[in-house]
Parts: structure tokens; sequence; C-alpha cells
């Protein structure tokens, strides 16, 4: 595997599988997003789920091919933790391969960093963390994507080895797609 680019920010944060005891955590971060009207990528539906409960459910379910939700591929979602504190920095799913819209917009990565810890590279660092874990599932070249005009994303992805293939214009977006070869 190919040497990252971050160095200083490294080591901070180490990912890990939500359990039901991190409830309190999770609902604390869906929180913070929800008050400051902030995109939650990354948390595999955790923003639209009723309850921890039917979030949960539908992350266990979805981590396995044979227990995937319609419509869905299979994908693991992290928590990306302090190691400082044990605090929940953000959140990341990699998705374990595409379908025709992932392949279009949504690429195997997707992530977020509350607000109260953004600009500090905790991003960069759980992206070049998740790119670890895209190697053990044997994703060789890994598509990620952001919106044209999140440009704090697209410098995480490039600082990771993202290289820009093209943009896909939705509507009013345009959607940069980036591949990292892992």
């Amino acid at each position: 595997m190919k040497t990252l680019i971050w160095r200083k920010e490294m080591n901070r944060l180490t990912l890990v599988l939500p359990t039901l005891e991190h409830k309190e955590m999770i609902l604390d971060y869906k929180k913070e997003f929800i008050e400051n009207g902030d995109s939650m990528d990354g948390t595999a539906g955790l923003r639209n789920a009723e309850t921890f409960e039917e979030w949960y459910s539908a992350i266990c379910d979805n981590s396995k091919e044979d227990t995937v939700r319609e419509g869905l591929v299979p994908a693991t979602t992290y928590m990306a933790i302090s190691k400082d504190d044990g605090g929940l920095i953000g959140m990341i799913d990699i998705r374990h391969y595409l379908n025709d819209h992932l392949f279009k917009f949504g690429g195997h990565i997707g992530y977020s960093i509350r607000k109260s810890e953004r600009r500090k590279g905790y991003a960069t660092e759980m992206l070049g963390l998740a790119l670890i874990e895209c190697a053990k599932l044997d994703i060789k070249n890994v598509l990620i994507t952001c919106d044209k005009n999140n440009t704090a994303s697209a410098k995480t992805i490039i600082k990771n080895g993202g290289i820009l293939e093209n943009e896909v214009p939705e509507g009013n977006r345009i959607t940069q797609r980036y591949w990292i070869s892992n």
C-alpha cells in the first residue's frame, strides 16, 4: 500500500465499530449536526432514523451481503474516536463495492466530522484510516466523491492521494469524482 501523505495529524484517531453502548455518544453527534443544519455524510442514514435502535439494526444488516437491505450495497460504518479523550470526532462509511448510483455520485466512502472538531486535520486522518480498511476489503481503486463547492473535502481527498477523474452535473449540483489507488 502506498504511503499516505498526511503526517502530523496521524495517530490521533481510531476507527471503532458502533455498538449499543455508544448510543448516547452517537445521538449527541446527530444532535450537533441537526442543530447546525449540516449534512451527515458517512453515517448510514443516521439523520433519518427515528430511533438509535432502528439505525443500529440497519447498519448491522447492511454490513453483510446476505442481510443488506434492498437497494443498498454492503457497507461498514465506523466511528472516528479520539485517542486522547474517547470523544466521537466523526463517522465514516465504507461501501464494499459500487452500484450504478454510487459509481456516479457516492463512491466507496462517505464521511463527516462534527462541526466543533473541523479544521483540525481529523478528516484527513480519518480518510487515511478508512483507506487501510478498504485495503483489507481488497478495494484496490477507491472512488471518493464530493460536491464541487466542498473545497475542504476535496483537499482532504487530495491529501490522501486522490486524483480528480471528472465532474458529473446533477441538477444544480456538480459532483467531483476522485480515485485513490490503494
